[in-house]
């Protein structure tokens, strides 16, 4: 064999190889906790009814999915982030700036937020200005903002009860604390005066609110050793541990799979997912994972993940972003700013 015709044969075994090496069998998913359940169920579906190994499921919040996400295109980096929020601005931009140009999201159906304790205490009723005036790090006293003084529910309002307010709730990483401090913070910090018209979402560092983690299942723990406390999760964990806690109302709705899907729950929020479209070909089992994960066995109304706390979508809306996955409609500038993904 002649040298240059072995440097081809080398070289193109080179490449050969550099190929296989990029490509795998298996997913790799990151993001919320809120829709880890879902995920993992989906997961392990896949890998017990076709030839593709079980998915890697990780729960590292939405903000924190979205970093490991963004971070490049590279097989080292995952396929596909969940969030129980919509993607930011900034990590658009993030994404486009470490190459990671190719995307597509897809809704999966509802969550609500619950304010919950365990089911040892009596029934709880707060408005969403109540929570705010628990959680703010400053709040208005006679028209100034001052560090938070409240230390007792009754203090906030005589009629709450005469309990410390302790709250175990997520991280900065999570969705489900963006998603809290935009509906119940933002929303009502803007009608308040005092805090001068403006989205205010700051919560407070002294002890009082307590970050928990992105393991949901711990604050429920953390309700039932503490009576005292208050936690804040999303629906499905509510619904899992309907034996051991209790969700209060908020604005006087409590959170079902009804009042979440007609968004009179007033701290109802959407989930998604956002997919790598650039690593379809290198992972083979992504394109039947998205099949299996929007098909309606799994996200209708009779679909398997409302027994495990999905709300799902409204059949015209479902039917709708079905379609938009299965075409892997890409995600625009213009529809994160627009906070929609199909």
């Amino acid at each position: 064999m002649s040298l240059l015709r072995k440097v081809a044969v080398t070289t193109t075994a080179l490449i050969i190889a550099a190929s296989a090496a990029q490509a795998r069998d298996q997913i790799k998913i990151v993001g919320s906790s809120t829709v880890y359940p879902f995920s993992s169920y989906v997961a392990e579906e896949l890998g017990a009814t076709t030839s593709f190994p079980t998915p890697v499921v990780e729960s590292t919040g939405s903000g924190g999915g979205m970093k490991l996400f963004c971070a490049g295109n590279g097989m080292n980096t995952p396929d596909i982030t969940n969030a129980s929020r919509a993607m930011k601005v900034k990590e658009w931009n993030l994404c486009q700036k470490n190459g990671v140009t190719d995307i597509a999201g897809s809704m999966v159906g509802y969550d609500g937020i619950a304010f919950a304790q365990s089911n040892k205490n009596g029934a709880a009723s707060f408005t969403r200005k109540q929570l705010l005036l628990a959680v703010a790090a400053k709040v208005p006293v006679n028209g100034k903002l001052v560090d938070n003084p409240y230390k007792k529910w009754s203090d906030i309002d005589a009629s709450l009860p005469n309990r410390e307010i302790i709250i175990y709730g997520p991280p900065t990483s999570s969705g489900t604390r963006d998603a809290f401090e935009e509906l119940v913070m933002e929303k009502m910090s803007k009608k308040m005066p005092g805090y001068g018209k403006k989205k205010y979402h700051t919560i407070r560092q002294d002890g009082v609110y307590i970050p928990s983690g992105e393991n949901d299942n711990l604050i429920v723990q953390k309700l039932e050793r503490n009576k005292a406390a208050f936690g804040i999760f999303g629906y499905s964990f509510l619904a899992e541990n309907a034996d051991k806690i209790d969700a209060a109302k908020i604005d006087g709705k409590k959170p079902t799979p009804l009042t979440i899907a007609d968004a009179s729950y007033p701290v109802s929020r959407s989930l998604y997912f956002y997919v790598k479209k650039s690593h379809l070909d290198k992972v083979k089992a992504m394109k039947p994972y998205l099949k299996m994960f929007m098909s309606d066995n799994m996200i209708s109304s009779d679909g398997v993940l409302k027994t495990i706390g999905l709300i799902p979508m409204a059949k015209d809306l479902k039917q709708e972003i079905q379609a938009s996955v299965g075409k892997l409609t890409p995600l625009t500038l213009d529809m994160v700013k627009a906070r929609k993904i199909h």
